[in-house]
């Protein structure tokens, strides 16, 4: 059962306000939301950068017949995986 403490303060109404002399409503309290980091820009190789270091596997590798595709690959992922 109440105590007549809890009864006054869970019935206590509001006195009336007249009109104009109202107070602007009190900002509502924000509570900062958890943030993950979202995923991070990895600057790309530029062609230059690729063709550099896919010439350069090529003459390590003996400079084979059709290996161009091989060496540019291999050089774009080097530097991708470099960059991070």
């Amino acid at each position: 059962m109440p105590t007549a403490d809890a009864t006054k303060t869970a019935t206590k109404r509001r006195k009336p306000v007249a009109e104009g002399t109202a107070k602007p409503a009190a900002k509502a309290k924000t509570t900062a939301k958890a943030t993950t980091p979202g995923p991070v820009a990895v600057p790309r190789p530029t062609h230059e950068e690729i063709s550099r270091l896919a010439e350069q596997f090529w003459n390590e590798n003996g400079r084979p017949h059709g290996s161009a595709e091989h060496d540019w690959l291999r050089a774009e992922q080097h530097l991708l995986g470099k960059a991070s």
